[in-house]
């Protein structure tokens, strides 16, 4: 199931990220709402997730149709009664189908309950998620974000994020590409809303193509 939320002007995070931050709601306010859309079939979007690891998105989406249509449903039982030879002719390296493997059986037994996480803190459930083969603290993180549709969640290692704070408000290099640590405590608890905002200004071309933000504004 999926759901999702708009980020409307008159939105609360988006009110409070722009009475703190009004570089970032220059941003926000050339590219209007946005919406997050969320997978609320938890165990999908995980394995969905290990599938596209390290893969281009094109052959990620073709292996991950043919793994959603190998199972019919992606449920514990349906993935631990699937033949391993199965998953690899849909493309599934063994690497990958070991650390499948392992989350549905920690979900199987109840090692990993997904009813738990939404009376967690945000700690506790990348806690439970790193116990897994294969799923690490960003995959954690964005599993946070796009399957439980937290708001506050602030992934300092994505790329990404870096390189999209660097440019939005010109910062010089940093070590260790350390460059939301001093701009992030404006955001605070919209954390992913901002994340969102950020994202799409690499996927509009505005950090690649433009030298600052007030050079979109003026396109």
């Amino acid at each position: 199931m999926n759901n999702h939320i708009t980020f409307h002007p008159s939105h609360e995070g988006i009110v409070s990220i722009c009475n703190q931050d009004t570089t970032i709601c220059k941003l926000i306010n050339h590219i209007g709402p946005l919406t997050l859309k969320t997978n609320e079939n938890h165990l999908e979007a995980l394995v969905m997730s290990i599938i596209g690891q390290q893969l281009s998105a094109k052959a990620a989406s073709t292996i991950r149709q043919r793994v959603k249509m190998l199972c019919s449903e992606i449920t514990p039982e349906r993935v631990l009664r699937t033949p391993i030879e199965n998953f690899r002719n849909a493309g599934v390296s063994r690497t990958k189908i070991e650390f499948i493997f392992d989350l549905c059986k920690k979900v199987h037994s109840n090692e990993i309950s997904f009813a738990n996480f939404h009376s967690q803190e945000n700690e506790t459930v990348i806690n439970s998620l790193t116990s897994v083969k294969g799923i690490g603290k960003w995959t954690a993180e964005m599993f946070l974000i796009f399957s439980l549709g937290r708001l506050n969640v602030l992934s300092l290692g994505d790329a990404g994020l870096q390189r999209a704070t660097k440019w939005l408000y010109q910062l010089d290099d940093r070590p260790k590409n350390k460059y939301m640590e001093e701009v992030s405590i404006n955001w605070h608890p919209y954390y992913s809303i901002v994340s969102l905002y950020l994202w799409e200004s690499i996927d509009l071309g505005f950090v690649d193509h433009f030298p600052t933000i007030e050079d979109v504004n003026e396109k």
